[in-house]
């Protein structure tokens, strides 16, 4: 296991502006983030992960792909393979000499009309499934799954899922993963959060209207505009999609929480101590903390996925990316 108190994993003290959880959330999104992936090939490709359900992702492929080691990035909620995060840790892990895939989550990226489902924080199947392809159609041996906020859950879930019976995943990262889905949902729909709570719900309110538009008769819209909280949305449409008795089915069952002990590959958890809505407390349970192979890094600051600060040694704001690609890395041998 890499030395994750080297100098790089311990300087990231933001200005005092960027202390504020809030503005640390926001500002990497907005800042801007000139030639990401340019030069670099790009291939598009379709994953079936069941039936009538398809998942876009865009490869980036080094010239002899099946000599080096693939990194698939999922995004978090409402985000999409374009997310500037999921632009920049590709950009950064192909020129470190990694494959790597930016998957849309089911509908998102604008393929609604891919599946007849939504997108939900339990759907590990599609990425196990997504490596199980790359090793058996591709010839690769030696995939890594990375993903921010839910999509962190995603590959923790996944990770645990496979344990030690899928022998081509070499490990896991997840930025701000939303282990425990109610809580995290009670920390968004509290008041100090009602900015984030009312983008996320807005944006998913929108989708579910398209989907109704796309797949006339499965979905009943009628009082969809009363609506007010996630957690009223998840249990009115994301679990019963999902197969899921009730919204707190829902959110008891989706967690990776319920198998992080099964994880045997080498993990990296990146999250904030002031993150608005993942609750710190999360990663300090005895489960995590004594864990043999999950490694958690936990900033004072760095907001939801944030962690932007002007580094002394001339590498670019983007903390979190960084670490990243020194992780898998420091993580790789040769193969």
């Amino acid at each position: 296991m890499m030395d994750i108190m080297a100098p790089a994993w311990q300087d990231f003290s933001p200005a005092a502006l960027l202390r504020n959880p809030h503005v640390m959330t926001v500002l990497p999104g907005r800042w801007p983030r000139r030639a990401l992936l340019t030069g670099i090939p790009i291939e598009s490709r379709l994953f079936t992960t069941e039936s009538h359900t398809q998942l876009l992702g865009f490869c980036h492929w080094q010239p002899h792909r099946a000599a080096c080691q693939t990194v698939v990035l999922v995004h978090g909620l409402e985000g999409s393979s374009e997310s500037h995060y999921m632009r920049g840790i590709a950009t950064k892990a192909y020129c470190a000499g990694f494959n790597v895939i930016r998957m849309n989550q089911r509908t998102c990226g604008g393929t609604e009309h891919l599946t007849p489902t939504l997108y939900n924080s339990g759907l590990s199947h599609d990425y196990r499934t997504i490596v199980h392809e790359l090793a058996r159609v591709d010839g690769l041996n030696r995939i890594w799954l990375v993903g921010y906020s839910l999509g962190g859950n995603l590959v923790l879930k996944a990770a645990g899922e496979v344990g030690s019976s899928e022998t081509v995943l070499a490990g896991a990262i997840a930025v701000c993963p939303t282990i425990y889905p109610a809580q995290c949902a009670k920390a968004l729909e509290a008041p100090r959060n009602w900015v984030y709570h009312y983008h996320f719900l807005t944006q998913l309110k929108r989708r579910i209207r398209r989907k109704a538009v796309l797949f006339p008769g499965k979905w009943n819209l009628t009082g969809l505009d009363l609506i007010r909280t996630l957690s009223e949305f998840d249990d009115r449409y994301t679990a019963p999609d999902g197969g899921y008795t009730s919204g707190a089915d829902y959110y008891d069952r989706s967690g990776a929480c319920n198998v992080l002990d099964s994880i045997n590959v080498p993990t990296l958890i990146i999250t904030a101590q002031d993150d608005p809505f993942i609750p710190y407390s999360m990663f300090t349970v005895p489960l995590i903390q004594r864990h043999p192979t999950i490694r958690v890094v936990a900033p004072r600051h760095g907001g939801h996925c944030g962690f932007f600060h002007w580094m002394p040694n001339g590498e670019d704001p983007y903390w979190a990316e960084n670490r990243i690609v020194d992780y898998l890395q420091e993580m790789s041998w040769p193969t």
